[in-house]
């Protein structure tokens, strides 16, 4: 029965029956009677693919092969060509059929593609752990028995970037409730060493309470308060048109680069970042009880509450550890933001770790 004209084959429909698989199993005498070029799930996924191409011409053509009403409508078919298919099980062999005037386009194996998807998400995942190609051609080929040249696995990297590019340029939103600032530290190939890079991840909330990721940005180590402008300015010209608060760590220039281009934005600096900041000052033994004091701080009820909390470290710590306190006494108005925001809001914005 021809299938109606525009359906995709369902691959449930084209898998080997079990008896076919039986007999296969049948043959094989050790475990690398399985994999492999000539391998039996190699033979079993060239089955299926075959008829799953047949389907296809079928119902470009309009009728099933042999059928009376295929006769003189211009078009039959015309035998069938080899082509080679690469997967994580090896590489196999498939004939696809062709029709007389050229004009079928299989949807299931494309006529210009040589690699299963499956194997390229493989390509692509490794390339994205800062594989070198030759690393991942020769883990192709010592994995699966996969000969893959480094011209095709360069084109099936190049492939991600359009996707990147896309993403990050894409229309955004044009007011935000929250921002957030973070960076996640990975390690890059550059000029042909890996280093330990920083990529800037801003995470915005709209209105509805919905989170994504805006965008990110790789540093190169030398952050300046023009590279913070470019970033906030790219928000901007993809639509951004205000943002309500900013959280961040205490990256220079970073502040006066949002409220260059959003001044009524509210700024609310990293609580739990500040409170590592501190400590790297404070030794073993007094921490416990320094945080303990920390704590007055920022789980006060009110600003005015957290500012008799300060005055109270200040007696206790500032003889000691004058730096760690007084980096909250500078750095007071946007540490106490989030006090001027009810109490559902303030678990929001005093934290701005997101990676």
């Amino acid at each position: 029965m021809t299938k109606e004209k525009g359906s995709r084959p369902n691959i449930q429909e084209f898998m080997p029956g079990a008896e076919e698989v039986q007999r296969e199993l049948a043959t094989a005498k050790s475990m690398d009677d399985f994999f492999g070029q000539e391998g039996i799930f190699s033979r079993l996924f060239a089955h299926t693919i075959e008829q799953m191409l047949e389907a296809e011409l079928s119902e470009h053509l309009g009728y099933e092969a042999y059928e009376a009403k295929g006769r003189n409508t211009g078009n039959s078919r015309n035998g069938r060509y080899s082509k080679k298919l690469r997967s994580s099980e090896g590489e196999t062999t498939v004939q696809v059929p062709r029709d007389r005037q050229g004009e079928f386009e299989p949807q299931a194996v494309g006529k210009h593609v040589a690699n299963t998807s499956e194997l390229e998400d493989k390509i692509i995942g490794m390339y994205a752990r800062g594989m070198t190609v030759r690393d991942i051609q020769e883990t192709l080929q010592e994995l699966y028995g996969v000969d893959v040249s480094p011209t095709t696995l360069s084109a099936i990297t190049d492939k991600v970037w359009g996707l990147v590019e896309d993403w990050q340029s894409r229309p955004l939103a044009n007011l935000y409730a929250i921002i957030y600032l973070d960076a996640i530290h990975i390690k890059l190939r550059r000029d042909g060493k890996v280093e330990n890079t920083a990529v800037y991840v801003v995470m915005g909330v709209d209105l509805e309470g919905h989170r994504d990721v805006l965008g990110h940005w790789v540093g190169d180590g030398s952050e300046s308060a023009n590279f913070w402008l470019s970033v906030i300015t790219d928000l901007q010209s993809r639509g951004v048109k205000d943002i309500l608060i900013a959280c961040m760590d205490g990256l220079t220039g970073f502040k006066e680069a949002v409220l260059a281009v959003f001044p009524r934005t509210d700024i609310q600096r990293c609580i739990i970042h500040q409170i590592r900041n501190s400590l790297k000052y404070i030794p073993w033994k007094d921490r416990k009880a320094f945080v303990a004091d920390l704590k007055d701080i920022y789980q006060a009820p009110t600003c005015e509450a957290a500012q008799v909390s300060l005055r109270k470290l200040n007696q206790n710590w500032s003889s000691q550890y004058a730096v760690a306190v007084r980096s909250w006494e500078n750095n007071w108005a946007d540490l106490t933001t989030f006090f001027d925001y009810p109490a559902e809001v303030r678990r929001l914005i005093y934290t701005r770790v997101i990676c």
